[in-house]
């Protein structure tokens, strides 16, 4: 227990107001590298981005991602029900903030009342009577908790955590909404790009068998090459109806997080190339203050950490204050004389003595689920220092390998271009033809595949390093 010496000097320091119980709240050192480990492309940079922190998305220039965005901030029940929930923690806030306020009520009775003659004898000399009366109370109220030893205080401080928490997570489902469409409309797009190298791969391999069936009724080739090709046309065939599937399932999804129901919701095709904006890094440390789940972190541990001054604070006594002013009589007529006044002032106070170590077990509970937070703190920066790294080192790979498949595309076309000249002049096999087909066909594939994964790698890295951008940053540029 609290000594009464301590119990005490608190009260002294509550009735100045410079008491609470627990801990000052201090968050956590964790520890930052001093900067990203960067490698090419990636250069140092200042950009003078003006656009609104969290529009990160209008970046990639692209009208209909723009609206799709707009129409998901707008309708999305995920949203709404965060937003709900801040309103909610603000007005927890609001009704926690109260008990710093004395609380005065107004009082009002009117009864008809009979007394037993039977009730227990005040004493033995005065006999009991039945009574039948009118009993009149009009009287105001008012009552105090001196905050003794801060529990009020810290109850204030936790509340104010907890909504500035739900302010945090507000942004952090917006943040996690806006990149989870743009993940899902990236990759309808890159879909789209993708079928719209099917199709040109379809006419190319449409326009090789009629040269192979012409051949074949001219009596130049045998059965096998029209065979050859009608395979390789149909297994081309078979790939454009397994996008269509996939891309279906990324329309629905985009549905979804537009809060439209799916069977209501369409999108045209569109195979036009989108490129990855430059995305500034700035140092480690920025994504502490930019990132959404890291504030949540991080106000909750502030919230924990108000709730062991609560805790602690069981272990003062408790005080209150309280009045009484009004009137009472039998009859309605006399309620406002003098003689029918009524009034009270006094103060009550409470100090466990024992409890069998509820307070400190309440208290140790108090501090694990501190402990708790700040594991889950230190868990949360760890992952965004990964996240960003993993975007860095991904970004800059892919945009490597999409840059040597247009080369190999450009020299599986070459090679398409001679072994059909070969083949015509019968100097080459038709299976040449074949394969030079299927060799332009996967590295088309592959480069529409790289840079689909750029763009999401992109969304990744935006949404890694909490969202948006401001001018005032010293940034690592994507170039």
């Amino acid at each position: 227990m609290i000594g009464w010496r301590n119990a005490g000097a608190c009260l002294i320091a509550a009735l100045l107001g410079a008491c609470a119980a627990g801990p000052d709240y201090k968050r956590p050192q964790v520890e930052v590298p001093p900067a990203w480990q960067l490698e090419a492309p990636w250069r140092v940079g200042t950009p003078s981005d003006t656009l609104p922190k969290g529009a990160w998305w209008q970046r990639f220039n692209d009208p209909v991602l723009n609206g799709l965005e707009e129409k998901a901030l707008a309708g999305s029940p995920t949203l709404a029900a965060a937003n709900a929930r801040l309103a909610q923690a603000r007005a927890g806030l609001d009704a926690v903030g109260a008990a710093r306020y004395p609380q005065v009520g107004l009082t009002g009775r009117d009864a008809r009342a009979r007394i037993s003659a039977n009730r227990p004898l005040t004493n033995n000399i005065a006999p009991n009577f039945t009574t039948t009366q009118n009993d009149y109370i009009l009287a105001i109220s008012a009552s105090y908790e001196v905050d003794l030893a801060g529990r009020v205080q810290r109850s204030v401080e936790g509340a104010r955590a907890s909504a500035e928490q739900s302010a945090a997570d507000l942004e952090n489902v917006r943040l996690v909404l806006t990149a989870d469409l743009a993940t899902a409309y990236f990759n309808l797009r890159a879909v789209d790009i993708e079928t719209d190298v099917l199709r040109r791969s379809i006419d190319l391999q449409r326009r090789s068998l009629e040269l192979a069936r012409s051949r074949h009724e001219l009596g130049a080739t045998s059965g096998l090459e029209v065979a050859q090709q009608q395979a390789l046309l149909d297994n081309t065939l078979t790939q454009i109806d397994v996008l269509a599937r996939q891309r279906g399932q990324f329309e629905h999804a985009i549905a979804t997080l537009t809060g439209t129901p799916a069977p209501l919701f369409s999108l045209a095709p569109d195979a036009k190339l989108i490129a990855p904006p430059d995305v500034p890094l700035g140092i480690p440390s920025d994504v502490l203050e930019r990132r959404p789940d890291v504030a949540a972190a991080e106000r909750a541990m502030a919230a924990a950490n108000a709730q062991i001054g609560v805790a602690s604070a069981a272990f003062y006594p408790s005080i209150s204050l309280g009045g009484l002013y009004g009137s009472e009589s039998r009859a309605l007529g006399t309620l406002f004389t003098t003689p029918s006044i009524i009034w009270s002032l006094g103060a009550s106070l409470l100090q466990p003595i024992f409890d069998g170590g509820r307070i400190r077990a309440n208290k140790d509970a108090a501090q694990a689920g501190y402990d708790v937070t700040v594991a889950n703190y230190r868990r949360i920066v760890l992952t965004a220092m990964q996240e960003v790294e993993d975007g860095i080192t991904g970004l800059a790979a892919l945009e490597r390998a999409q840059a040597q498949s247009q080369l190999a595309i450009t020299s599986s076309r070459r090679v398409l271009e001679l072994a059909t000249v070969r083949y015509e002049g019968g100097v080459a096999s038709y299976l040449d033809v074949i394969t030079a087909q299927q060799s332009l066909l996967t590295n088309e594939r592959l480069t529409a595949q790289l840079q689909g994964q750029r763009l999401l790698t992109s969304v990744f890295l935006v949404k890694a390093l909490g969202g948006g951008w401001d001018g005032t940053l010293t940034v690592g540029v994507n170039k």
